[in-house]
C-alpha cells in the first residue's frame, strides 16, 4: 500500500513523473486489483451457490422469526421495492414542485416565458412523475396478482 502513496506523492510533486518506479508501482497496483477481482468473483459464485442451497432451497423450516424472515427475504418472497418506490415518488414530486420555483429567478431574463415554464413545471411535473410511478407499480401489481393466483391454484 505504501507504493500507492509513493506514486501519488510522485505524481503530486512531479518529481519522478513517468519514472520506471512509478510505472512499475502503478502496474503492480493494477495487477493486484485484477487478481483480487478474480478472487472476489470466485468467492461470490461459491457464496451465492451456498446461500441458494443452504437457505433458499432447503426443505427445513427455519426456527425463529428472524430465520423465517431471512429465508423469505433470500427467496424474494419479501419485496422492498414497493415502499422504496413510494418514498422515491414523494421525493421526486416534492423536488419537481420546489424546482419549478427556479423559474421565478429567471423572470428578469426570460420574461413571460419564465411564468409559462413555472406553470408547466408545477402542473405537468407532478403528473409526469405520477404516471412514471404508476407504470412502475404495475409491474409490482402484476407480481402480486401472479403470486396470489399461484397460491390459490396450489390449494385446489
Amino acid at each position: 500500500m505504501s507504493d500507492y502513496y509513493q506514486l501519488l506523492n510522485d505524481l503530486d510533486t512531479g518529481s519522478s513523473y513517468g519514472s520506471s518506479s512509478s510505472v512499475a508501482s502503478l502496474t503492480g497496483t493494477a495487477a493486484g486489483a485484477g487478481i483480487w477481482l478474480i478472487i472476489a468473483a470466485i468467492l461470490a459464485v461459491i457464496g451465492g451457490i451456498l446461500v441458494y442451497f443452504l437457505f433458499v432451497r432447503s426443505k427445513n423450516e427455519p426456527k425463529g422469526k428472524f430465520g423465517k424472515w431471512l429465508k423469505d427475504f433470500l427467496a424474494f418472497k419479501v419485496m422492498w421495492i414497493e415502499p422504496i418506490l413510494k418514498v422515491v415518488y414523494y421525493i421526486a414530486t416534492i423536488f419537481v414542485i420546489l424546482y419549478s420555483f427556479t423559474y421565478f429567478g429567471m423572470f428578469n431574463i426570460m420574461g413571460g416565458m419564465a411564468l409559462l415554464m413555472w406553470l408547466l413545471t408545477i402542473i405537468l411535473g407532478p403528473i409526469i412523475v405520477r404516471i412514471l410511478y404508476e407504470m412502475t407499480m404495475m409491474f409490482i401489481m402484476i407480481w402480486h396478482n401472479t403470486r396470489d393466483i399461484a397460491e390459490n391454484t396450489k390449494k385446489k
